[in-house]
């Protein structure tokens, strides 16, 4: 089962569950945040939580892609987990070490071996868009991607709850001339993304054999596309929420983006225009266009 939000015609928003067979029906909260809350005032699961709103609703009668979805949950916070997955740790290295993805023992091979993982706040509430809103590009950056990644939405104690699909914007020229720049290499106006749902937790059979897609479209015509799994992660979840407890305060809603196992090839970045599709089946697909950043006198302008 899966939590999705969307814009009514009266322009308000509504929360709903969307079961395996298609069929949406309207839950009486705001935000999958407060579903949350209830299941641990109650000492339940989220999906129990959702099955006794649902129980004698009736559906509603649009299809999921024919709804204004919008970004499923208002976290507080986003976080991001680095150089969990082989690939991302050749390309951290390529990045940084002059085109070379072999390093004896570099910054990057030792994150990848370490006991403590890598981990990174990502994005705060203001900072994170849903499904279709635009990710912007770096004024100061000439080599950006997406990053695909399954995100753990996780309630305050670090449990679980469910799923979501995740887009980790990096600005790869940024972090490779410098790893103390990695904040700015991930952190500017809109360059996270979750969505398009939240698969709750307790209908995931097994989280470590999810498919993710990742797929760029310019000027309409397909320009890149890959899959991975996250069976190829070296690291358990809960190693890396363990660490992210560890003296810090978790809030109801922390997302936790679990690291890419997707990055095109070395000479590509993204251009104005551009649409990022990443797709993971159990959840959905979340699809982003590409905007350049306008500024104005140093101001952001939407």
């Amino acid at each position: 089962m899966k939590i999705i939000k969307f814009k009514t015609k009266d322009d308000s928003n509504q929360l709903a569950a969307v079961k395996e067979d298609g069929s949406i029906y309207p839950l009486p909260y705001e935000d999958f945040l407060h579903i949350i809350e209830e299941a641990e005032k109650h000492a339940e699961t989220c999906l129990s939580i959702v099955k006794k709103a649902i129980e004698d609703a009736k559906p509603i009668q649009q299809k999921p892609a024919d709804l204004q979805l919008m970004l499923p949950l208002d976290a507080y916070e986003v976080w991001a987990s680095g150089v969990t997955y082989l690939k991302s740790k050749n390309a951290r290295n390529y990045e940084a070490y002059e085109g070379k993805e072999e390093v004896s023992d570099s910054y990057y091979d030792k994150v990848y071996d370490a006991e403590r993982p890598e981990i990174f706040l990502k994005s705060t509430g203001r900072r994170t868009i849903g499904p279709d809103k635009p990710v912007y590009l770096r004024n100061d950056s000439d080599w950006q991607i997406p990053e695909p990644e399954l995100g753990l939405v996780l309630n305050k104690h670090g449990r679980v709850v469910g799923y979501t699909v995740g887009n980790d914007m990096s600005s790869r020229d940024i972090e490779g001339e410098n790893p103390l720049y990695l904040p700015q290499a991930k952190i500017w106006k809109h360059s996270c993304s979750f969505g398009p749902a939240i698969r709750l937790a307790e209908t995931v059979e097994n989280p470590y054999d999810l498919t993710i897609t990742c797929k760029i479209s310019r000027g309409g015509e397909k320009i890149f596309e890959e899959s991975a799994s996250t069976s190829q992660l070296k690291r358990k979840y809960e190693e890396l929420v363990e660490y992210l407890k560890r003296d810090n305060e978790l809030f109801d809603g922390t997302v936790l983006f679990t690291g890419t196992c997707i990055i095109p090839a070395n000479d590509f970045t993204l251009a104005d225009g551009d649409l990022i599709e990443i797709t993971i089946p159990e959840v959905g697909t979340l699809s982003n266009p590409v905007e350049k950043l306008v500024i104005q006198d140093k101001t952001a302008i939407l």
